[in-house]
């Protein structure tokens, strides 16, 4: 397809209602057009069989509408590429990063990350160093997605002591980090969060997101309460 004929489509599928559903979660986020994101991934597995020449075209475009940067991050994680291919995508996609929504949605399409940990691991810590909220929250949704298993959650923990930044969505993302992470290592991640090494923002908000999971019973949100500062 072409750049005209994706744009086509996407068009096909909007919903305005959605959108101004969608502009509500999303402040600040220009030209939604109300996709389900459904359909927008059933597009991107179609242009996927094309391979590599569909991801040229997007990005050969400059993106008009939400849906068009959503579906192209979704195409990095569709595509067939071997992992130092997808690597430069993945870097030539990041700057294309400026909300929540396509942060999350872009990491959780990173199958080949959980895959290859050790591979990706250096762009992990690059996206957390790099200082810049939307970044740095790709950092740290892609180790909520694909690194919190045994032989990763002493390097997650570690990441986390050194989080540090004042934009919400960054500490947000921390928050949600923290929060799974004690879902599937409760030990390890109460006796991080004993530690305090969070601001307190971010360590209260960690601490409210594991209460509010119903994996969580009453005696260890008690527990955790007891903790925030």
């Amino acid at each position: 397809m072409t750049a005209g004929e994706i744009r086509a489509e996407i068009q096909k599928m909007a919903e305005p209602a959605y959108a101004a559903f969608s502009s509500g979660l999303l402040p600040g986020t220009e030209n939604i057009l109300g996709v389900r994101l459904p359909k927008l991934w059933a597009l991107a597995r179609t242009l996927a069989r094309e391979g590599e020449p569909a991801l040229e075209t997007l990005f050969a475009a400059v993106p008009e509408s939400f849906e068009e940067t959503m579906l192209c991050g979704m195409l990095v994680g569709a595509v067939k590429l071997p992992d130092e291919k997808r690597l430069w995508w993945i870097e030539r996609f990041i700057p294309r990063v400026d909300n929540w929504s396509v942060c999350d949605r872009f990491c959780c399409g990173l199958r080949a990350v959980g895959k290859n940990r050790p591979f990706y691991r250096p762009l992990v810590g690059k996206l957390l160093d790099t200082g810049e909220e939307y970044p740095v929250r790709t950092g740290l949704v892609l180790m909520l997605d694909w690194y919190l298993v045994p032989e990763e959650i002493g390097w997650v923990l570690d990441r986390l002591r050194a989080f540090s930044h004042p934009g919400y969505y960054a500490r947000m993302g921390a928050a949600w980090c923290g929060s799974i992470a004690y879902i599937h290592f409760p030990c390890e991640t109460e006796a991080f969060l004993r530690e305090n090494t969070l601001d307190p923002f971010t360590h209260n908000k960690t601490i409210q997101k594991i209460c509010e999971s119903k994996r969580v019973d009453d005696k260890t949100r008690a527990k955790l309460r007891a903790l925030k500062r």
